[in-house]
């Protein structure tokens, strides 16, 4: 009775069929057999360039098979988890390209989490087998896995046979397991199988027509999902995939780098796209497409020389579900598209019955992308991977999302937001209730909430609410959370509450949490350098505070990785100082990051003299800077 009423409801309601129709062909082969055709096809073509160097087709593929036979030695061969942890490099894509052709899935570890974090993915994923570089031993966790390094046991691996090696594996078996938050404080393994990445591959091939003249970059941490989509398009297309450098890889440099590569298809996360986008752009851009996704992106500000795409996709799901190609940078919030190929989505509402267009609901997915399920999860792969109602074929499922989206008249779908307490910050996934059980670890911590609040449009911020405490344990439980959980985990504020606000039925109240404030009392100093001043006026815009003195610290005044981006770019556009990332995290008072600054610069007079003509400039009015900036040019 149930699939007979099902059946009725797919005629009232056509988008169920008629926007599903998504069905294209795609190889039955796994991953690396595409990879090993290309190699074969043209092996003298770059396959990476990165800092290190660069290797060919041949050279990938040779030193791949050797580490496959050298894995397949010990044991690692069809549904055998392979750990890797290393630094985006060479080495890295022939640490998963050996793990694959050996028949194992690879499991990507980030080198900058928390050991604890590491600890707890290793511990889940049981990998008996884990890749690294000599540079990271002294950062992994103890575990019962053997280590093997990639460049420090490289002359032992070399030793095995450099054909193709033999595997059994087929689309069904496991590629790779990503680790994403956990409601329950521990991060969950997502499997996803071949069939579903291959699909996804040539998909991707097909829309952006990937050929081997393109240049592709590998920007995301290989940890996430997006590294997937970032490397296997191209390797098995016969491009070069290039890797920048660190510095580069998180400044504004980046927009000329892209120009100096001569990169033509680049992906940034939707948070990071959006940063980059306010700036100009170098006149010898090559980019065809921009593609980004993570996040939802807003109105940009001006219309660009390459196609934008903006896609959506969970991890469950292997990385893209829907896309949509940007013509209209004025909509206020571009829609995330319509399904890819072999992918059909579905919204609807609590019944689990289509809800009309326009009216929001939530979204299911289904098709061959779908994941296996979360490793050692029976249960709570059983309540989001369902049977599909809409279906006859025996075993088919739905992932229920628990994402709200609506369907516009088009058949594009609009992405409306969260239905449970998942949320998105800066293109990371996060479970809420994995950082509120990390928070009741501390001893002193009694109760705590954590919620998002974006009092500023477009500004979302992690704030976690905890019972009284002194300001000193207040600054300890900030590194407590670092040793714990990855830098976008931490909550920008921290609130002292004498008890957290209740409903009448007992359940935290999340709507009258109050806003935060400054929690951590200090005195005030105010900056007095003209540099100082200048660095303390971008920190107010960036930061949206009021004031901000020698001694503030940007972390605890609610800034975050993205924000210090922005603060450098406006640096290096000021001052021409191009800062790294990571000088922000270890000069983070204002006084520090000043003295960092003027390190960096050729000439800290000339330094000065600058800051001290831009605060001049600031109480000037419009034709007045005009003027001022003219005569300075000429004098130059």
């Amino acid at each position: 009775m149930i699939v007979q009423s099902v059946n009725f409801e797919l005629e009232a309601f056509p988008l169920l069929s008629e926007w599903n129709h998504t069905q294209a062909d795609y190889p039955h082969v796994c991953i690396h057999q595409l990879f090993a055709a290309q190699a074969e096809r043209t092996p003298e073509a770059v396959a990476v360039v990165c800092p290190q160097g660069q290797l060919t087709y041949q050279e990938l593929n040779t030193r791949a098979n050797q580490l496959a036979h050298y894995l397949q030695s010990l044991g690692v061969g069809a549904e055998v988890p392979v750990g890797i942890c290393v630094e985006r490099s060479g080495e890295m894509l022939v640490g998963l390209l050996g793990i694959l052709k050996a028949g194992g899935a690879y499991v990507p570890l980030d080198p900058t989490y928390p050991l604890e974090r590491l600890a707890l993915m290793l511990e889940d994923a049981q990998v008996p087998v884990l890749l690294t570089q000599d540079i990271l031993l002294g950062r992994l966790p103890n575990s019962w896995a053997q280590v093997i390094s990639l460049d420090g046991d490289w002359q032992m691996i070399a030793q095995s046979p450099t054909d193709n090696p033999e595997s059994d594996i087929t689309g069904d078996n496991l590629a790779y397991i990503v680790y994403t938050s956990g409601s329950t404080g521990q991060p969950k393994g997502v499997e996803i199988l071949h069939a579903g990445l291959v699909n996804l591959v040539t998909w991707h091939h097909r829309t952006y027509n990937i050929t081997p003249a393109d240049r592709a970059t590998q920007i995301a941490s290989p940890a996430f999902d997006a590294a997937v989509w970032e490397i296997w398009p191209y390797l098995t297309a016969g491009a070069s995939l290039h890797i920048p450098d660190a510095q580069t890889r998180t400044s504004i440099l980046l927009w000329q780098w892209l120009a100096d590569v001569a990169i033509t298809i680049c992906f940034l996360p939707t948070p990071l796209a959006e940063t980059l986008l306010l700036h100009p752009l170098p006149s010898d851009l090559k980019l065809r497409f921009l593609l980004t996704g993570g996040d939802r992106l807003h109105q940009l500000p001006q219309q660009f020389p390459f196609t934008l795409v903006n896609h959506y996709g969970p991890t469950e799901n292997t990385v893209v579900t829907t896309s949509f190609v940007i013509t209209d940078t004025t909509i206020d919030t571009p829609p995330i598209g319509r399904p890819i190929a072999n992918t059909q989505v579905y919204i609807l509402d609590s019944d689990l019955q289509p809800v009309a267009i326009g009216e929001p609901g939530e979204l299911y997915i289904s098709g061959i992308g779908l994941a296996r399920g979360y490793r050692h999860l029976a249960e709570l792969t059983a309540e989001k991977f369902i049977p599909h109602p809409f279906s006859q074929e025996k075993g088919m499922r739905l992932y229920k999302t628990g994402d709200q989206v609506r369907y516009l008249s088009d058949g594009n779908i609009e992405f409306i937001g969260r239905i449970d307490d998942q949320v998105k910050i800066r293109g990371f996934r996060i479970e809420l209730g994995e950082i509120e059980a990390v928070l009741t670890q501390h001893s002193a911590i009694q109760q705590s909430v954590v919620i998002v609040r974006e009092d500023i449009p477009g500004d979302r911020r992690l704030i976690a609410y905890v019972n009284q405490l002194p300001s000193a344990l207040l600054s300890d439980l900030r590194s407590f959370l670092e040793s714990k959980l990855p830098d976008y985990m931490i909550p920008d504020k921290f609130v002292c509450l004498d008890a957290l606000p209740l409903t009448p039925n007992g359940k935290v109240d999340r709507r009258a949490l109050p806003a935060p404030e400054t929690t951590l009392l200090k005195t005030f100093t105010p900056p007095e350098t003209p540099l100082e001043l200048v660095i303390a006026e971008i920190w107010k815009e960036v930061l949206g505070t009021e004031q901000v003195g020698v001694n503030d610290n940007f972390f605890e005044l609610g800034g975050h990785s993205l924000l210090a981006m922005q603060v450098l770019m406006e640096i290096y556009e000021m001052f021409g100082v191009d800062l790294q990332l990571s000088a922000f995290f270890e000069n983070s008072t204002l006084t520090e990051f000043a003295g960092a600054i003027a390190l960096s610069h050729h000439d800290p007079a000339t330094l000065e003299k600058t800051a001290q003509l831009l605060l001049q400039l600031t109480e000037l009015s419009e034709a007045e800077v005009e003027e001022r900036m003219t005569l300075s040019q000429e004098v130059s």
